[in-house]
């Protein structure tokens, strides 16, 4: 049984900051990449920012995001960690982690995700 254990979040006010952590656990034979994606009231869930497990360092962010949201890794932990910086009212949502893996019962990778948490920013 695999889970994503999310923790942070919280209200920050607008230019401050906030970190959220996720960490996969259970029997994961490998992980292919893990990020966070978000949902605000009535719209969609989008991707925040992807970070893959793989050789190299690559994540993929928001435009949105960019240059003020910064994901890492600690692939011996199974842990990746959301820090965001300059945040906006429109960065309130439901952030939720996720995490493309292979569990050991598993010849295939899939999706897993974790139970969310709230991210608001007002003043």
């Amino acid at each position: 049984q695999v889970q994503l254990v999310e923790s942070g979040g919280g209200l920050a006010q607008p230019g401050g900051s906030l970190r959220l952590s996720c960490a996969a656990s259970g029997s994961i034979f490998s992980i292919n990449a893990m990020g966070w994606y978000r949902q605000a009231p009535g719209k969609q869930r989008e991707l925040v920012a992807v970070t893959t497990f793989t050789s190299g360092d690559s994540t993929n962010y928001a435009e949105s995001v960019k240059g003020r949201f910064s994901a890492s890794r600690d692939n011996a932990k199974n842990t990746v960690v959301l820090q965001m910086n300059s945040l906006k009212p429109e960065d309130t949502a439901v952030y939720y982690c996720n995490a493309r893996l292979r569990p050991r019962i598993s010849t295939a990778s899939s999706d897993y995700w974790g139970q969310g948490t709230q991210v608001t920013v007002s003043s």
